[in-house]
């Protein structure tokens, strides 16, 4: 049984004349015009209304003058939005560079990612047993350990007599690309050092403090180095000074 009733479809007659509705409402209406002969007359005395307008009511073009009056009256709003574009867009302009320019600022450096990661890593080498692939402070047992393990030859020097002894190293994993780590102890602490192979130009020694590690970074002889630990900052800088003259 269709749901419309007499007054519903009678109301929605003209909509559906005009093709104004949607597809269900159109299919609901056509089945009660099937099924009710007074909405069906109705019905097709407004078709025949509308096709008779159509065919006789008279049509009036618009005058010229009516025309260049309506066209007229519309010219100072577009006047006026161009004068407001001319005002405002270079403010705009301006507004528009200036927070670029705080973006710019703002965003990360590309150098953030790997030092996140280094922070990561070495965190996760304090848990368990992962802090040394290879256990020993001989520079001459650590050193060959990596050959045919990394695509290029850290540099592995011992520091005990400054007070930075080599605990040994392992393989890890930064920037997408395999990396040798080293360890060393300061007093109770454990010091990380990641080396990794770079294309870019020497850089000089950077230092910061992420989620509450000292972080040091630089690139020497087409490596990139960064130390983390949580022993103070003049400490890890001083081993960092150490690995620059070795390397």
């Amino acid at each position: 049984m269709n749901e419309l009733d007499c007054t519903a479809c009678q109301t929605l007659v003209h909509g559906y004349l005009d093709k104004e509705l949607d597809s269900v409402t159109v299919a609901k209406v056509a089945g009660h015009l099937a099924e009710c002969a007074e909405c069906a007359r109705l019905h097709d005395e407004s078709r025949l209304l509308m096709n008779s307008v159509k065919r006789h009511a008279p049509y009036y073009a618009a005058p010229a003058s009516l025309t260049a009056n309506v066209l007229a009256s519309v010219a100072p709003q577009r006047s006026a939005f161009e004068r407001w574009r001319t005002w405002f867009a270079p403010a705009f302009s301006a507004a528009a560079l200036a927070l670029a320019l705080v973006l710019f600022v703002a965003t990360p450096g590309s150098e953030q990612p790997l030092m996140d990661e280094a922070v990561s890593s070495h965190v996760r080498s304090l848990m368990g047993e992962h802090l040394n692939d290879v256990v020993s402070s001989d520079r001459h047992t650590v050193k060959p350990w990596f050959t045919g393990k990394l695509d290029f030859s850290p540099p592995v020097f011992d520091y005990a007599a400054q007070g930075f002894p080599l605990l040994g190293g392992r393989l890890d994993y930064l920037q997408h690309q395999t990396t040798a780590a080293l360890s060393y102890a300061r007093a109770k602490h454990i010091i990380n050092v990641f080396i990794l192979p770079t294309t870019e130009a020497d850089k000089p020694a950077q230092t910061r403090s992420i989620r509450g590690f000292n972080v040091v970074s630089w690139e020497k002889n087409h490596m990139r180095f960064v130390m983390v630990s949580d022993v103070e900052k003049s400490e890890l800088e001083a081993l960092g000074q150490l690995l620059r003259n070795g390397a």
